[in-house]
Protein backbone atom coordinates (compact mmCIF):
# COMPACT_ATOMS: atom_id res chain seq x y z
CA UNK A 1 0.00 0.00 0.00
CA UNK A 2 1.51 3.39 -1.10
CA UNK A 3 1.60 6.06 1.97
CA UNK A 4 0.03 9.47 0.73
CA UNK A 5 2.94 10.91 2.24
CA UNK A 6 6.51 10.76 0.91
CA UNK A 7 7.40 11.28 4.36
CA UNK A 8 5.47 10.79 7.43
CA UNK A 9 8.03 13.10 9.33
CA UNK A 10 7.86 16.06 7.86
CA UNK A 11 6.98 19.34 9.27
CA UNK A 12 3.44 20.72 9.47
CA UNK A 13 3.91 23.42 6.72
CA UNK A 14 5.85 20.87 4.53
CA UNK A 15 2.65 19.01 4.56
CA UNK A 16 0.46 21.40 3.49
CA UNK A 17 2.88 23.04 1.02
CA UNK A 18 3.04 19.61 -0.80
CA UNK A 19 -0.72 18.87 -0.73
CA UNK A 20 -1.78 22.40 -2.17
CA UNK A 21 1.12 21.68 -4.40
CA UNK A 22 -0.35 18.85 -5.66
CA UNK A 23 -4.19 18.69 -5.01
CA UNK A 24 -4.40 23.08 -5.34
CA UNK A 25 -5.96 22.49 -1.89
CA UNK A 26 -6.97 20.21 1.30
CA UNK A 27 -9.70 19.80 3.65
CA UNK A 28 -8.52 19.91 7.59
CA UNK A 29 -10.68 17.36 9.15
CA UNK A 30 -11.20 18.47 13.16
CA UNK A 31 -12.23 15.96 15.67
CA UNK A 32 -15.34 16.87 17.47
CA UNK A 33 -14.52 18.68 21.23
CA UNK A 34 -17.70 16.63 23.73
CA UNK A 35 -15.82 19.28 26.78
CA UNK A 36 -17.11 22.00 25.49
CA UNK A 37 -20.17 24.27 26.45
CA UNK A 38 -21.95 23.77 23.85
CA UNK A 39 -20.19 20.58 22.55
CA UNK A 40 -18.22 21.71 19.65
CA UNK A 41 -19.27 19.56 16.41
CA UNK A 42 -16.55 17.96 14.20
CA UNK A 43 -15.62 20.01 11.04
CA UNK A 44 -13.54 19.94 8.25
CA UNK A 45 -12.00 23.41 6.43
CA UNK A 46 -10.11 24.35 3.37
CA UNK A 47 -6.85 25.63 3.09
CA UNK A 48 -5.60 26.35 -0.70
CA UNK A 49 -9.14 28.05 -1.93
CA UNK A 50 -7.66 32.06 -1.65
CA UNK A 51 -4.77 30.80 -3.91
CA UNK A 52 -5.88 28.44 -5.82
CA UNK A 53 -9.13 30.31 -6.80
CA UNK A 54 -8.95 33.48 -4.79
CA UNK A 55 -12.05 32.39 -2.86
CA UNK A 56 -12.40 31.92 0.85
CA UNK A 57 -11.09 29.49 2.69
CA UNK A 58 -14.73 26.59 3.29
CA UNK A 59 -15.81 25.66 6.41
CA UNK A 60 -18.43 22.39 6.69
CA UNK A 61 -19.76 21.92 10.54
CA UNK A 62 -21.24 18.33 11.37
CA UNK A 63 -20.46 15.90 8.56
CA UNK A 64 -18.16 13.46 8.43
CA UNK A 65 -14.42 14.67 6.64
CA UNK A 66 -15.48 12.17 3.52
CA UNK A 67 -18.58 14.09 2.94
CA UNK A 68 -16.90 17.45 3.59
CA UNK A 69 -14.16 16.78 1.30
CA UNK A 70 -16.89 15.65 -1.29
CA UNK A 71 -18.65 18.89 -0.95
CA UNK A 72 -15.34 21.09 -1.42
CA UNK A 73 -14.13 19.47 -3.69
CA UNK A 74 -17.67 20.26 -5.49
CA UNK A 75 -17.41 23.83 -4.67
CA UNK A 76 -13.30 23.50 -6.04
CA UNK A 77 -14.75 22.21 -9.62
CA UNK A 78 -17.07 25.27 -9.88
CA UNK A 79 -14.44 27.78 -9.23
CA UNK A 80 -12.35 26.14 -11.03
CA UNK A 81 -14.62 25.99 -14.17
CA UNK A 82 -15.56 30.18 -13.57
CA UNK A 83 -18.68 29.94 -11.65
CA UNK A 84 -19.16 32.64 -9.31
CA UNK A 85 -20.32 31.50 -6.66
CA UNK A 86 -22.53 33.94 -4.16
CA UNK A 87 -21.29 34.72 -0.52
CA UNK A 88 -24.18 35.72 2.15
CA UNK A 89 -26.81 34.33 0.12
CA UNK A 90 -29.00 31.37 -0.68
CA UNK A 91 -27.82 29.43 -4.18
CA UNK A 92 -28.69 26.41 -5.64
CA UNK A 93 -27.02 24.49 -7.85
CA UNK A 94 -24.67 22.11 -5.57
CA UNK A 95 -26.96 19.75 -3.74
CA UNK A 96 -29.09 17.31 -5.69
CA UNK A 97 -32.57 18.58 -5.80
CA UNK A 98 -32.05 21.80 -6.43
CA UNK A 99 -31.89 22.28 -2.85
CA UNK A 100 -30.32 25.84 -0.91
CA UNK A 101 -27.08 26.13 0.23
CA UNK A 102 -25.86 29.24 1.00
CA UNK A 103 -21.70 30.53 2.00
CA UNK A 104 -21.91 32.22 5.35
CA UNK A 105 -18.98 34.93 6.11
CA UNK A 106 -17.06 33.69 9.28
CA UNK A 107 -15.67 36.55 11.49
CA UNK A 108 -12.22 35.60 12.20
CA UNK A 109 -11.49 37.74 14.87
CA UNK A 110 -13.92 35.71 17.32
CA UNK A 111 -13.35 32.38 15.28
CA UNK A 112 -9.94 32.32 14.15
CA UNK A 113 -8.31 29.66 16.76
CA UNK A 114 -11.42 26.72 15.30
CA UNK A 115 -8.35 26.90 12.16
CA UNK A 116 -4.97 26.41 13.46
CA UNK A 117 -3.87 24.65 10.49
CA UNK A 118 -4.50 27.33 8.12
CA UNK A 119 -3.51 29.90 10.52
CA UNK A 120 -0.60 28.11 10.44
CA UNK A 121 -0.29 28.34 6.65
CA UNK A 122 -1.10 31.43 6.32
CA UNK A 123 1.06 32.97 8.89
CA UNK A 124 0.59 37.18 9.31
CA UNK A 125 -1.36 37.05 6.07
CA UNK A 126 -4.92 37.83 6.72
CA UNK A 127 -7.30 35.05 4.92
CA UNK A 128 -11.08 34.78 4.57
CA UNK A 129 -13.68 31.85 6.12
CA UNK A 130 -16.93 30.79 5.05
CA UNK A 131 -19.58 28.21 6.19
CA UNK A 132 -21.24 26.01 3.93
CA UNK A 133 -24.53 25.18 5.28
CA UNK A 134 -26.26 22.01 4.29
CA UNK A 135 -30.01 21.46 4.37
CA UNK A 136 -31.41 18.76 6.60
CA UNK A 137 -33.47 15.90 5.26
CA UNK A 138 -36.60 18.13 4.39
CA UNK A 139 -34.41 21.12 2.70
CA UNK A 140 -34.56 23.16 5.32
CA UNK A 141 -31.54 25.03 6.62
CA UNK A 142 -30.17 25.96 9.85
CA UNK A 143 -31.95 29.37 10.67
CA UNK A 144 -35.25 28.19 9.17
CA UNK A 145 -38.66 27.33 11.44
CA UNK A 146 -39.05 24.06 9.72
CA UNK A 147 -35.05 22.68 10.42
CA UNK A 148 -34.50 19.01 12.40
CA UNK A 149 -34.56 20.13 15.41
CA UNK A 150 -31.94 17.45 16.62
CA UNK A 151 -29.79 18.86 13.24
CA UNK A 152 -28.99 22.32 15.46
CA UNK A 153 -26.18 20.56 17.22
CA UNK A 154 -24.30 18.90 14.39
CA UNK A 155 -24.39 22.01 12.57
CA UNK A 156 -23.17 24.55 14.26
CA UNK A 157 -23.80 27.99 12.27
CA UNK A 158 -20.43 30.01 12.75
CA UNK A 159 -21.88 32.87 10.49
CA UNK A 160 -24.67 34.88 10.17
CA UNK A 161 -27.83 33.71 8.33
CA UNK A 162 -28.64 35.63 4.73
CA UNK A 163 -31.72 37.37 5.17
CA UNK A 164 -34.48 36.19 3.07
Amino acid sequence: MDDVFPDRAMALRDKLSWMIETNGWLLEPVAANLDTDPPLPGYGYTIGFEQSFGFPEVVIVGLKPVAAKGLAEMLADLLRGGTQIPVGELFRGLYDGEQRAALLPVDMDSMAAMFGSANSWYGDQPYRMVQLVWPDRNGWLPWEIGFDPSMAAVQLLLGEAPSA
